[in-house]
């Protein structure tokens, strides 16, 4: 990629300098010059100048043989040698993809003493596991992982690949996909073959007002993430075992420029909040953060994970590990108890495939009793200390919320 500059065009305006958002231009003898040094290649200045004095050449990629790309592939993320539940969930729609490409299904797994995860994961309906083991990938680093993942998958050559919106799928799959010059489509809700043959993705857009089906005809492979509880389990298979495949450590591939001094896990919370079955979740109507001992009182005796929308995690009332909602975490618990959210559209994403949404607001008019089964209006400060009681009470132990 180059950016020159026509002198029989420019006459020094300026307009190209006032346009530059990285001071990259200067202008000497009435002549537009470019610092390389400083130039992203942006295209401001080329939209700026009313001269068309400078332009930038893209040298383009030499197109590739699409039909040597075979195959769906999921990745298979694991810590400690625990899959991510979300693996499981992508090897179900992962299957009905092959099944519709008429190809294999295979997942691959990085990391160290994984024997567990591997033979958990060809328990399940897959062709093929893949496993790339080395002392430097024991901890997750998102560096090498990255260069690593793009260095197995060029070799491999998959047609289709998905892995799990989580926060290690985010923050290394899309270098993996830049690595690769292809797309990634984040945070799909769905995934199907087309009549054309391309993975159709969809995801929700302009804060789930809209959803958008999105393709990637001319580059491979297709990359997805998906978030945890959008697709069902995909159950073990019926007999026998997939094929595991050992791939050989390439150690020029481990440099990083970090280094992991600790791994602290999240604590505070008796139940993790995307594998709940039950969910109570605070908003602004909570008032301050010492009602939030409300909830978890509840929580207590129900067995619930507590959780919050946006505005309560943005008031510095809970820790962001409990936001439900499109920049917070996607759950489907059976029960979900939405106490004082109003419900807006970005809160919606996160919880509305729960089975049984139960809504607790003073506004009649909230938009969170539109996708609730139950919903009461009133006070939560006074609904949910006397639903604690009368649970306390059945169950015989003495109630603590006032009433």
């Amino acid at each position: 990629m180059s950016i020159t500059v026509d002198a029989s065009k420019c006459n020094g305006c300026t307009l190209c300098v006032k346009s530059c958002g990285t001071n990259a231009i200067e202008i000497k003898d009435k002549l537009a010059t470019i610092v390389l040094d400083n130039c992203n290649m942006c295209g401001a200045c080329v939209s700026a100048c009313p001269f068309k004095a400078i332009s930038i050449d893209i040298e383009k990629q030499a197109a590739e043989d699409l039909s040597a790309y075979k195959g769906v592939w999921v990745y298979g993320e694991q810590r400690n040698g625990h899959v991510a539940p979300v693996v499981f969930e992508l090897i179900n729609v992962g299957r009905e993809l092959a099944d519709a490409r008429n190809c294999e299904l295979a997942v691959v797994i990085l990391g160290n003493n994984i024997s567990a995860a591997v033979a958990e994961l060809a328990s399940y309906p897959v062709d093929k596991v893949y496993v790339y083991e080395a002392p430097e990938l024991e901890a997750y680093d998102a560096e090498r992982y990255c260069r690593v993942l793009t260095d197995v998958t060029r070799e491999l050559k998959p047609e289709i690949f998905l892995a799990g919106a989580t926060t290690t799928g985010r923050s290394f799959m899309s270098g993996v996909a830049i690595n690769l010059y292809t797309g990634l489509t984040a945070d799909c809700t769905g995934l199907e073959i087309g009549e054309d043959g391309l993975l159709h993705q969809t995801r929700p857009a302009y804060g789930g007002n809209i959803m958008a089906t999105i393709l990637c005809p001319y580059t491979r492979p297709q990359m997805a993430t998906v978030r945890h509880k959008v697709f069902p389990t995909s159950g073990k298979r019926a007999s026998g075992s997939a094929e595991i495949v050992n791939l050989n450590p390439k150690p020029a591939l481990f440099g990083s420029r970090s280094k992991i001094t600790d791994f602290i896990e999240t604590v505070g919370e008796k139940v993790n909040l995307v594998d709940a079955d039950i969910i109570i979740s605070g908003g602004r109507g909570m008032g301050c953060p010492e009602n939030f001992a409300v909830l978890r009182e509840l929580a207590d005796e129900i067995d619930a994970a507590v959780a919050a929308s946006r505005a309560a995690v943005d008031a510095g009332w809970i820790p962001y590990a409990h936001q439900v909602g499109q920049t917070g975490k996607t759950v489907c618990p059976r029960i979900y108890i939405a106490c004082g959210i109003s419900g807006a559209v970005q809160h919606q994403v996160g919880m509305r495939s729960s089975d049984t949404i139960i809504a607790i607001n003073k506004d009649p008019n909230a938009p969170i009793f539109g996708i609730a089964k139950f919903g009461f209006v009133g006070d939560v400060l006074e609904v949910l200390p006397r639903l604690t009681k009368m649970i306390k009470a059945k169950r015989g132990a003495p109630a603590t919320c006032p009433v």
